[in-house]
């Protein structure tokens, strides 16, 4: 099953540091295995993710194949990461679409 886990360019280094994303973080998951209610369920992670923010700052939602969507799971199970490509305010009414980065992309965005 795939999941959608809001969060910041801070949390996303601690979970590379962890090696794992840890359970009870906040996880979506698509309705059903459609494209459409994918990408529904990663909008309201972009959304999660920048009620995240403090201020101006980068929204992130990884995405990763799990078998128990609330269980603790390692970063070998991210399939991709979406994140702005610039610093965004998160009290903007139309905030851009996020960016799409392969997992090998996950420390460059964290530089």
């Amino acid at each position: 099953m795939r999941v959608y886990v809001p969060a910041t360019l801070g949390l996303l280094a601690d979970y590379r540091d962890l090696g794992s994303v840890p359970a009870g973080t906040e996880r979506l998951v698509a309705a059903e295995e459609t494209e459409d209610a994918e990408y529904d369920a990663l909008v309201v992670a972009a959304e999660a993710s920048a009620a995240l923010l403090p201020g101006r700052g980068r929204r992130v939602v990884v995405v990763a194949e799990v078998a128990d969507p609330d269980a603790a799971f390692g970063l070998d199970r991210v399939r991709a990461v979406h994140a702005d490509t610039e610093d965004v305010d998160p009290a903007q009414d139309d905030l851009p679409e996020l960016g799409w980065f392969a997992t090998q992309e996950i420390a460059d965005l964290l530089r």
